[in-house]
């Protein structure tokens, strides 16, 4: 059986058919800057004043585009949740109390299943923004704030399909979100508190003392050690380095796998060498509260894969290992 192969010339006119599409979307969502006024503002205020929460409603292809805007404002520090319009008559209204705020989407502003809900909102007293292309619909008309998303024309070639029109509201929700992370001084940490499952989570939440060794599993000899008996340190807890103590039990230094290629370099025979001879000093140390993240830039960035992690005496407390952060999903 013979495999079809495309022609240049169809696919030529593929790609050619995505830069059109690309070309169309970027300049709608270009459009959005220039029309920025003081209702984006006034829609910021009503969702910072809010006690409750941001309903967020749409049909159809624009409630693909809320449910996406609900979460990315929840997952930003505003609450929120999306709501179908079409439930919300038949009992799902009784979710929206009138603490919250509802963000209404409709490219037309005419949907019915949207617009049916005006009378309600209006007797609960909850503010109402609109995300519309059309300024003068029923929707934006009976809003407090409107956002204008509108689009001069969709990517789509017979101009029907919601395709600009719904990019351009994506992003409209996404500038939405950003001012609102912003004015609150949201921070990375909190960001992760609401992702803890995921990587980014775990970059951000987890904490040397989360990973290190200590106890019995923490590598430390005394000064003065013979070397075997740092080589033996090392070996027994695995970790690839010991931490060296001074008298008082604070961090002299460290001995590690480097320095053993090192001193086997330097030196023919090992028998007569104390640790203090050969480790290095005083050696990378971290805190028990450091992000994690912190201390893989630290050791990348001085290419080593153990940290000494030390308290606010100077005392050995853990060990850290690059491998334990690999484990862990920070790396």
């Amino acid at each position: 059986m013979t495999q079809h192969i495309p022609q240049p010339t169809a696919t030529s006119l593929l790609r050619d058919s995505a830069r059109r599409t690309l070309r169309l979307e970027q300049q709608a969502i270009g459009a959005l800057v220039e029309r920025l006024d003081a209702d984006f503002d006034h829609a910021c205020q009503l969702i910072l004043a809010c006690h409750g929460r941001v309903i967020v409603t749409g049909m159809g292809k624009s409630g693909h585009v809320a449910g996406k805007i609900a979460a990315t404002l929840a997952s930003t520090g505003t609450p929120a949740f999306f709501v179908h319009p079409g439930e919300a008559s038949h009992g799902d209204l009784g979710m929206i109390t009138p603490g919250d705020v509802v963000l209404a989407l409709s490219n037309s502003g005419e949907t019915a299943e949207v617009t049916a809900l005006l009378p309600l909102l209006k007797r609960m007293g909850v503010p109402l923004i609109s995300m519309t292309g059309r300024p003068v619909s029923t929707l934006a008309r009976h809003a407090e704030a409107h956002l204008d998303a509108g689009v001069e024309r969709e990517a789509c070639p017979l101009d029907l399909a919601p395709t600009a029109s719904t990019t351009a509201a994506l992003a409209l929700g996404d500038a939405l979100a950003v001012a609102l992370l912003e004015s609150r001084g949201f921070t990375a940490e909190e960001f992760a508190l609401s992702h803890p499952g995921g990587s980014l989570g775990k970059r951000l939440l987890l904490r040397v003392g989360d990973l290190m060794h200590d106890g019995a599993r923490l590598p430390i000899v005394p000064l003065g050690s013979p070397l075997r008996d740092a080589l033996l340190e090392i070996t027994r807890q695995g970790l690839g380095f010991t931490c060296v103590v001074d008298e008082q039990g604070q961090l002299a230094g460290v001995y590690t796998d480097g320095d053993l290629r090192r001193t086997l370099d330097q030196h023919s025979d090992l028998s007569g060498l104390t640790v203090d001879e050969v480790m290095t000093r005083p050696g990378k140390r971290v805190a028990a509260e450091m992000l994690a993240a912190e201390a893989v830039k630290l050791m990348e960035d001085h290419r080593i894969s153990a940290l000494a992690v030390v308290d606010d005496t100077g005392r050995p407390v853990g060990a850290l290992n690059m491998h334990d952060l690999l484990a862990s999903g920070v790396i």
